[in-house]
């Protein structure tokens, strides 16, 4: 357990430094206050789901902080996934540099409400899902969940994650980071579907629950 907390606390510490270099750096200057209302949102989310994890499910949390995937075709999307989604906030930061967008208050706002809602969603659904890791696998014991969100689409933690990342550029006031926003919704499409073919080939009753729920990422849409 002791060597659990350290790695959550060193994996916790290395997302928030880097994602604070990615933000100021750029930028060149620590005068970014949206920056810093989205570092409090994003910090504060991650912390509480990963104590609520450490007290109720370690097991989980040791999985989510394992990030190494094993199949080439995940290796490969992660690495799309990665270089979008530093790319999202370097540019929202070198936008804030040369002012190029403009972003009312109200809208920055509402991003960083998106933002917390999109880890509310997570946070559900890790609840719900003790096999939810962070990469593509299959655990011991694995079965197909199907309560909670699961009763209603396959993929609620992408959902929860598509949720966040449109709040992000407007949580940073960067109407061009938007850009990077489809960017990376498109790679959490090829991504889920990828995901779709690995556990309809060696979960069962994965794909009797793909019959059944026939929406993916959005009720009623896909």
């Amino acid at each position: 357990m002791k060597n659990l907390i350290q790695k959550t606390f060193i994996g916790s510490a290395q997302l928030i430094t880097g994602l604070g270099a990615m933000l100021f750096v750029p930028a060149w200057t620590l005068d970014y206050w949206q920056a810093w209302v989205y570092l409090s949102v994003f910090g504060v989310s991650v912390a509480l789901i990963f104590a609520y994890l450490y007290k109720n499910d370690a097991k989980l949390l040791e999985r989510r902080l394992n990030r190494v995937e094993k199949e080439k075709s995940q290796k490969r999307i992660q690495l799309y996934l990665y270089i979008s989604y530093v790319s999202l906030f370097i540019l929202a930061s070198v936008d804030h540099r040369f002012g190029w967008s403009h972003v009312p208050f109200s809208a920055v706002m509402a991003g960083d409400i998106l933002v917390a809602t999109g880890y509310l969603i997570i946070f559900l659904v890790l609840k719900e899902n003790t096999f939810a890791a962070a990469t593509i696998e299959l655990s011991s014991g694995h079965k197909v969940i199907s309560t909670g969100a699961y009763a209603v689409i396959r993929h609620p933690m992408y959902s929860g994650a598509v949720v966040m990342l449109l709040g992000t550029p407007l949580a940073l006031g960067s109407w061009w980071a938007l850009a990077d926003f489809i960017l990376m919704t498109c790679i959490i499409v090829l991504r889920l579907l990828d995901e779709e073919k690995f556990l309809s080939e060696g979960l069962g009753g994965y794909k009797e629950y793909c019959q059944k729920i026939k929406y993916r990422l959005l009720p009623f849409v896909w």
